[in-house]
């Protein structure tokens, strides 16, 4: 019998933001590589080292990430190369970077092209990147978008809407595990204090200076034991880091502000850790700025802390609305709001991990795990064969 793999048509991602650079884009693009094998033959242009992070069929082209021009044009040629070898039914951009090396690939060898955009990718602050990047954005045959903002987005950048649909990332669901929560607030003293959790790597936009200057002292006026725990580290790989140490920022808020014992980093955790540290916590906070020129797409933390039945209190900027059920999941609150976030936040400390809320989170959270996002993407791609 002849081999029923080798009837699928190939797809091809080309894209920066793959294991092992760390982050929710990174994490969304390698479920998007799995969700593409159940129907198609997969290719891979990706950074150094993303090879150990795909499926051992997938045929792979990786270039340095630094400097940006190398791993652009290094990209470019593997793409091109990868698609008159494999001639592919979809070229998929991992983000809008790198839409202009898929659109050409794809026009090259009678592809389509496909855009996944994650909201920074639309309003990114560069003159060359708003002429000549959204120039093929635009004319990419289907664009994927990871929020209901990031649509408005880019439909006011002059994507069209009729080629544009929302696909949110997805998260894992998993066993809840009370042991493994025990054994994180013993391992690291933290007892029975309550604990508020961070997530992410650290930049402005996550806002946890400012949300330390300006509501954790009201929050431990009420609660004095309280803890702030941030898991992460600087965003050294992100294409728009800022100078400065965002870490050093927050310590100094807590140091003026005198809740230097109400934070704790943690720095960079395994998955093991972050999974207990889920459970441990009382409340994920998620005091996200709105910063012209950047923008929150999505809040993948907030979709995993409901998958491990944890609420999220959250200014409701950029995607977090689709990524926080107001009243299910959490709270949101309204942008710059800090006296509110603070009062969420109490109230919330009170009744956040009953039994009841941790039900109605994973609930949400099921309707988003991986296989849904897995499911959409490809009847996405089948409802727009040509």
């Amino acid at each position: 019998m002849p081999d029923k793999s080798r009837l699928k048509p190939w797809a091809l991602l080309v894209t920066r933001n793959f294991p092992p650079l760390l982050g929710g884009m990174e994490k969304v693009n390698q479920h998007l590589l799995e969700a593409l094998q159940p129907a198609w033959r997969t290719a891979l242009c990706g950074p150094a080292g993303s090879a150990q992070y795909a499926a051992a069929q997938t045929e792979m082209k990786q270039s340095r990430v630094k400097p940006l021009p190398v791993f652009l044009l290094a990209t470019a040629w593997h793409a091109t190369c990868l698609a008159w070898r494999r001639k592919p039914e979809w070229v998929i951009a991992g983000s809008g970077l790198t839409a202009p090396i898929a659109w050409l690939a794809a026009r090259c060898t009678g592809g389509r092209a496909v855009v996944y955009l994650h909201g920074l990718d639309i309003i990114a602050p560069s003159r060359a990147y708003q002429w000549l990047w959204l120039f093929f954005i635009r004319r990419c045959d289907l664009a994927l978008v990871n929020s209901a903002n990031t649509a408005t987005l880019a439909q006011s950048r002059g994507v069209p809407p009729a080629n544009m649909h929302v696909l949110h990332p997805g998260t894992d669901l998993p066993a809840l595990d009370a042991e493994a929560a025990r054994d994180f607030r013993q391992r690291n003293s933290f007892g029975q204090r309550p604990l508020l959790l961070s997530v992410g790597r650290l930049t402005q936009r996550k806002g946890l200076a400012e949300f330390v200057e300006k509501s954790l002292p009201g929050i431990a006026s009420r609660h004095p034991d309280v803890l702030l725990v941030v898991i992460g580290d600087e965003a050294s790989d992100a294409l728009h880091a800022r100078p400065g140490s965002e870490r050093e920022r927050i310590l100094a808020a807590a140091r003026i502000h005198g809740v230097e014992r109400n934070l704790r980093f943690l720095g960079r955790c395994d998955d093991e850790t972050l999974g207990a540290a889920y459970q441990a916590a009382n409340l994920h906070v998620f005091p996200v700025l709105d910063l012209p020129g950047d923008v929150e797409g999505f809040g993948m933390v907030a979709l995993e802390s409901a998958a491990h039945g944890l609420q999220t209190v959250a200014f409701a900027v950029g995607g977090v609305p689709d990524a926080v059920m107001d009243g299910q999941t959490g709270i949101l609150i309204g942008p710059g709001n800090y006296v509110a976030l603070a009062d969420a936040v109490t109230r919330q400390l009170a009744q956040a991990r009953e039994s009841g809320n941790v039900a109605a989170c994973r609930e949400f959270a099921a309707g988003k795990a991986w296989p849904v996002f897995g499911e959409r993407l490809r009847s996405l791609l089948d409802s727009h064969r040509v």
